[in-house]
């Protein structure tokens, strides 16, 4: 879909009253989205593979650990691989959205079990479907929360979803309220949400604007901050976590998503980064508390 006519169709829904203006949410992206759940779900593998290899490099173990997934999305399929490829003891999964559907989440347990030869068993009361220690918190805002006493933190593509201060605030108060050598890991995509559906656009398309008039543009559907991977460091380091392993992809000069990138028009805002830093994406880091 091309970017202004998605913009136009999330600022319509915006105007209407809450739940409404999800319930319009939801059905329109089952409308768009005609992938399956099998697809969905294996579009997640490689956050499993890539983390893997990470933690066994790092000599992290998860088994008997308890997990805290900031960001549940649609379905648990990280609380399954931090459950029954990790072992960890105990998985819980929270999200400011409430997106988790039980017939959903049956599909995923049969799903699951087939594809990585274990067995999901829903407890039985659950209102999700989930299996026994996995447990789902929606409409919760970590902000606004305190941590419960856990591990290992976990977020996949959620940092850049966040308001920049929450960001901010979050790492202030896992830095205060974690145990000592608490581990939290943040796969980061800081790219221009609406290039998804518009080929046209630059990865990077978003860093032409000011504040002020990305403020105009982006709406609590598709809200995306702009930081740049030294930000994201800055931040970190201002609360003196200690940073165990950093990887990441830039574009490189010759290709397609290079020369559209090359023909934005940077805002003032943004001249101070490189190409590499502005174009860091498929962001992975391991922190220690």
């Amino acid at each position: 879909m091309n970017h202004k006519i998605k913009t136009f169709l999330f600022k319509t829904i915006a105007l209407l009253p809450n739940k409404i203006d999800d319930y319009c949410y939801h059905k329109i992206q089952s409308f768009f989205d005609k992938s399956t759940l099998e697809n969905r779900f294996k579009s997640v593998e490689p956050t499993y593979l890539r983390l893997f290899k990470v933690l066994k490099d790092l000599n992290i173990d998860l088994k008997n650990k308890t997990v805290f997934e900031i960001g549940s999305g649609w379905f648990p399929t990280m609380p399954y691989f931090f459950k029954y490829k990790f072992e960890a003891e105990k998985v819980i999964t929270i999200d400011i959205n409430k997106h988790f559907k039980k017939e959903t989440v049956l599909e995923l347990n049969g799903l699951f079990s087939k594809n990585y030869d274990v067995t999901v068993i829903p407890e039985l009361h659950n209102k999700y479907g989930l299996p026994v220690d996995v447990e789902y918190f929606p409409n919760y805002n970590i902000i606004n929360q305190d941590f419960p006493e856990v591990d290992f933190v976990f977020s996949r593509y959620v940092l850049s979803h966040m308001k920049e201060n929450d960001v901010d605030i979050l790492h202030k108060k896992m830095k205060t309220q974690l145990k000592k050598d608490s581990l939290i890991v943040h796969f980061i995509s800081p790219s221009d949400l609406r290039q998804h559906g518009d080929s046209s656009l630059a990865l990077q398309d978003f860093l032409q604007y000011s504040e002020t008039d990305w403020d105009k543009i982006r709406t609590k559907f598709d809200y995306h901050n702009r930081l740049r991977l030294p930000q994201f460091i800055e931040i970190f380091k201002k609360y003196d976590y200690e940073i165990l392993y950093l990887d990441y992809e830039s574009l490189q000069k010759g290709t397609e998503k290079y020369d559209l990138f090359k023909k934005v028009k940077l805002h003032e805002d943004f001249s101070k980064y490189s190409d590499e830093e502005l174009t860091a994406g498929n962001i992975l880091l391991v922190l220690k508390v």
